[in-house]
């Protein structure tokens, strides 16, 4: 008797702890399985992912904008990890696709490679923010591009230099890029170049290289340009974060900051308050909030299967979202950013 209800006991505790485990699992079971569907479906809201490389200031900016306007439009924005390379940034639209992802948000790691981005996203609208890929991969209402029009922002910079240095009829400038792989690194620095040649200005870049919208790289590289022992007239630089790193080597160096003007683009805080102290003298606002606001906006109606019509700064052509750049110097800093 005594061995019969130890065996009683011991297949009731048995039985126990086998319910208690299918209840375990069951339930991992169905967290799993709510978490990985992907499916907007289930919420009825939109289910969208941030791709894109390493940040910076603007960069940053950005992607706080985007998830603070995601949820008012009813998207669920997950930010992905910064991909190093384009095979990341392949991989992390693939799997956001397999995830059910409705829609991708993609500031590309390398414009180029857009084509490969689009076949790893299949049927789901890519919207580009900040970095354009060529038009050729570009289609209305399924691969779009929010931004800023890059040209503007050099011809805004050549303008002011140009004036602040008396309209001279030649001038010796120094450029500082952004990442080679960034359309805005070539069409500032090449709008500067034609803004100035257009008013009759002998253009002669004395030094021309890429400091990856880094201050570190910035300074080092002023630092570098001084080796050379060649003079120059002004410092045009693709974003803020060089500029100040512009204005720190001059500074360094002795230079009068009236009399050598440094320009950036962006206008961040940092770069505002720098132009306030009479260091930095001009910026070009590009906004991240406007660029966030539009690219939300456009992902709501390509994700739920409409169209981009209606949505502010539609290019004829139907590619493209613009949110205008606007010049900033010591008159209106103040009011900048917003």
């Amino acid at each position: 008797m005594k061995v019969s209800r130890k065996c009683r006991n011991l297949t009731v505790l048995l039985l126990t702890i086998i319910m208690s485990l299918g209840l375990i699992l069951t339930g991992c079971g169905n967290s799993g399985g709510s978490g990985n569907s992907g499916s907007s479906s289930s919420s009825g809201g939109i289910k969208a992912i941030y791709s894109g490389p390493g940040t910076d200031t603007f960069k940053q900016m950005l992607m706080d904008k985007l998830a603070e306007y995601a949820p008012s439009e009813g998207i669920d924005l997950t930010i992905g990890e910064a991909c190093a390379s384009t095979n990341d940034q392949v991989e992390q639209i693939q799997k956001a696709v397999a995830d059910g992802y409705d829609a991708i948000i993609c500031l590309p790691v390398d414009r180029a490679t857009a084509l490969q981005l689009e076949i790893a996203a299949g049927d789901k609208p890519i919207i580009y923010v900040n970095a354009c890929p060529d038009e050729q991969f570009l289609k209305p209402n399924k691969y779009m591009s929010v931004s800023s029009y890059e040209m503007n922002a050099g011809e805004y910079q050549a303008e002011y230099v140009y004036n602040k240095l008396g309209k001279p009829s030649s001038m010796n400038i120094i450029i500082f890029r952004g990442e080679a792989t960034h359309n805005a690194a070539v069409a500032r620095s090449v709008s500067v170049k034609n803004w100035l040649r257009s008013q009759g200005v002998a253009v002669n870049v004395v030094f021309d290289d890429t400091a990856n919208w880094s201050t570190e790289q910035a300074k080092d590289l002023f630092h570098i340009f001084q080796k050379t022992n060649q003079s120059f007239d002004a410092i045009f630089c693709n974003n803020d974060d060089m500029a100040l790193g512009a204005v720190e080597a001059l500074k360094e160096a002795g230079y009068d900051l009236d009399k050598y003007p440094v320009v950036g683009v962006d206008a961040t805080v940092a770069g505002c308050e720098s132009i306030a102290k009479g260091e930095m003298q001009f910026t070009v606002y590009q906004s991240a909030d406007g660029q966030a606001q539009k690219a939300i906006q456009l992902t709501k109606a390509l994700a739920s299967g409409g169209t981009a019509d209606g949505i502010e700064g539609l290019s004829e052509d139907g590619f493209y979202i613009w949110v205008p750049f606007e010049p900033v110097d010591a008159s209106n800093a103040s009011e900048y950013p917003k």
